[in-house]
């Protein structure tokens, strides 16, 4: 990538307006999870979005570097909003699934990945993740 990139996205109204990029190629409703969903996505689906997509690339470079197929490989990102009283917390689970791979091989790359996935190097000590792999849906 070279040199630094900052995204800008600006909300409007918190969880109950909408956020927008400064290119407006994302302009999106935003709600509170379960009673907003039906009027527009929620902060946790974006978060999990971001981290999914950057955690797979994280993912497939590594098996690049390894010469590891990934092809149709998938990172679902399961993002929890935890409330204790008038305190929250986000808890993510990273789910990866590598068709052409056994399950000890693709949780090594889960975890290589984790160890240098910008988003993971941001919450790490913050919130909590755990690494699930998931066997591919046999035909």
């Amino acid at each position: 990538m070279g040199s630094p990139y900052t995204a800008h996205v600006t909300s409007h109204g918190g969880r109950n307006g909408f956020v927008r990029t400064s290119d407006g190629l994302f302009d999106q409703k935003v709600g509170t999870p379960n009673e907003g969903e039906a009027a527009g996505t929620n902060p946790e689906q974006l978060f999990g979005a971001a981290y999914a997509a950057c955690f797979h690339s994280a993912l497939k470079s590594i098996a690049k570097s390894k010469s590891i197929d990934t092809s149709n490989s998938q990172v679902t990102a399961h993002v929890t909003l935890h409330s204790e009283g008038t305190q929250y917390h986000l808890s993510v689970e990273m789910e990866v699934t590598v068709p052409s791979l056994e399950e000890a091989r693709v949780m090594e790359l889960a975890e290589a990945a984790h160890k240098v996935c910008p988003y993971s190097k941001a919450t790490r000590g913050n919130v909590e993740v755990t690494l699930k792999v998931r066997a591919p849906v046999q035909k």
